[in-house]
């Protein structure tokens, strides 16, 4: 089934390319824009994207790597530790002294 007019890309060459992307590097985060490149394409009017993704998500293959899964609560901790105490704003500083 072609998914993208545009670039002429099918459903088998999101799948194909996902395997491939995936034995070349298991790590690897797999993109729209990264399956393009590797298909030597890049996206057009992006009206295939709704079928694109939902492509992409029936892969088998486009799990994000075990490795690669801690690092989201890794980035909220830091978040939440980046965080300012009450105060401080030089106007609210002025007023509570």
């Amino acid at each position: 089934m072609i998914v993208c007019h545009c670039t002429n890309i099918s459903d088998h060459d999101i799948r194909a390319t996902i395997d491939w992307m995936r034995t070349a590097d298991p790590r690897t985060i797999i993109t729209p824009g990264k399956i393009y490149h590797a298909l030597g394409k890049s996206a057009d009017c992006g009206g295939c994207m709704p079928l694109f993704l939902d492509t992409m998500r029936a892969s088998g293959n486009l799990e994000v790597p075990m490795q690669l899964r801690t690092l989201r609560a890794g980035a909220t901790q830091e978040k939440a530790d980046e965080r300012r105490s009450e105060g401080h704003r030089i106007s609210e500083q002025v007023s509570a002294a």
